[in-house]
């Protein structure tokens, strides 16, 4: 075969991957946090080629401590982001109107975590006593919970003192504070790990005390879905997200070796994320990536219960839509 002809097929095949590249439709997803297991779905499905083989070209931003990703999409900086509902909701209701698409964390991972000496046996024992709580939208579920309760944030012998955590345990291991905000696939192993054995330890799950709130679900922006075209794209993208979510359930250690591939601080350790991948596949099981009408409700109307300070001070509209788990899961 000549020179001529052989650059000729070369540059054949580079314009062919090239016209192949340019045409996978792009999507940006912005994380809620760092890249570990409470992701693994997304990861996997870009790892497997799931979000490859519906023609798209998908970049996973990871978040951190000073990343607001309601921020990020109204910024341009995402087309779809994972948040929890109640932060949603409420940045719904502040001018930023996110619409849930898809909802694939079923349960809720969020528990109060205490030393057993602080005497908190129950949570009739919480007043006096300190609480750790995350801010940056995570506080919301926890003011709900404290409405419900009609125990006072703002101190006091008959309140409680909530000290804002930061996104770690330590208030705790230095008893800083009675019982910290955990999660039940991340924080509460760091205070094992830490060296506190359970049987020290008293627990206190929101899925257990009926004010469980919906978590990690994907949203956009409600203008884009006006756009045939980006609908479309959602479909193939939430479609190979929950492709991506049923094998990570059913293969966790292997999902938790692909989150680690794709840890670029190497901050994450292979026990703690197969650990939290068993966790994390408890909440999204029974998920089809459709959100379930009654949890929403129960989402709403425990957000709307806080008293004098609800989180959201109305019943949302439009806040959710079925259209694309719908097209999705034909």
């Amino acid at each position: 075969m000549n020179k001529k002809l052989t650059s000729l097929l070369a540059a054949g095949v580079f314009s062919l991957a090239a016209f192949h590249a340019n045409a996978a439709e792009k999507v940006t997803l912005q994380l809620k946090w760092v890249t570990q297991a409470q992701f693994a779905g997304y990861y996997v499905a870009k790892d497997k080629g799931f979000y490859e083989e519906e023609g798209l070209d998908v970049e996973i931003k990871p978040g951190g401590p000073d990343i607001a990703p309601a921020q990020v999409i109204a910024g341009g900086g995402a087309d779809v982001i994972v948040d929890w509902m109640p932060s949603a909701l409420a940045t719904r209701e502040k001018g930023v109107p996110l619409v849930n698409i898809a909802q694939p964390f079923k349960t809720s991972g969020m528990m109060l975590t205490c030393l057993k000496e602080s005497g908190v046996k129950g949570p009739e024992d919480f007043k006096g006593k300190t609480l750790g709580v995350w801010f940056f939208g995570n506080e919301y579920p926890f003011l709900s919970w404290m409405s419900h309760l009609k125990i006072p944030t703002d101190g006091g012998p008959d309140g409680v003192t909530v000290l804002k955590q930061g996104f770690n345990v330590d208030p705790l291991i230095q008893k800083q504070a009675a019982c910290i905000s955990t999660m039940t696939y991340n924080e509460y192993w760091q205070v094992i790990d830490a060296g506190i054995k359970p049987e020290d330890l008293v627990t206190f799950k929101y899925e257990d005390q009926g004010v469980a709130t919906l978590e990690d679900g994907l949203y956009v922006l409600e203008d884009k879905l006006k756009d045939e075209a980006f609908k479309d794209k959602m479909v193939k993208f939430v479609r190979a997200s929950m492709k991506g979510w049923k094998f990570a359930e059913e293969n966790p250690d292997e999902a938790a070796d692909i989150v680690l591939e794709n840890d670029s601080t190497g901050a994450q350790t292979e026990k703690h994320q197969k650990r939290m991948m068993g966790e994390v596949a408890k909440l999204t099981a029974g998920s089809s990536g459709a959100l379930d009408e009654a949890d929403y409700k129960r989402t709403v109307q425990s957000l709307l219960a806080g008293g004098s300070d609800p989180v959201i001070s109305k019943e949302p509209e439009g806040a959710w839509t079925h259209d694309i788990t719908d097209a999705a899961l034909k």
